[in-house]
């Protein structure tokens, strides 16, 4: 190990990197699917109020 500490260091690093832009787009991609879900369904409502209206 010794003669490859800098193969270490760069695979530590690459996969930290991976994991943290991983986690990052999980959680903003989870919050757009629950705003789009939010959205589909006022217009869901909206579109039956209208209907309902005439």
């Amino acid at each position: 190990m010794p003669h490859h500490w800098f193969w270490w260091i760069l695979t530590a690093t690459c996969v930290v990197w991976y994991s943290t832009i991983t986690v990052y787009v999980s959680i903003k991609g989870a919050a757009d699917i629950k705003n789009m879900l939010k959205r589909l369904d006022a217009t869901r409502e909206r579109e039956e109020a209208l209907d309902r209206e005439g």
